[in-house]
């Protein structure tokens, strides 16, 4: 079975690709330090928290 000139595989590999690469930006920017102005803005409940490592090789 195709759709236009593209197997449904191959169609749904991209569509989860693209479903799977904005999920786990979404899960990357919300953890990420918040931009000028959200800095108390409230984490989503359906966002889990990813620990952050303190690395003292960072600091000048």
């Amino acid at each position: 079975m195709e759709v236009g000139n593209f197997p449904i595989a191959f169609t749904l590999v991209y569509v989860v690709g693209f479903v799977a690469a904005v999920t786990i930006g979404s899960i990357a920017w919300y953890n990420s330090k918040r931009p000028p102005g959200w800095e108390n803005s409230k984490r989503p409940n359906i966002v889990p928290k990813v620990p952050v490592e303190n690395d003292s090789s960072d600091k000048d």
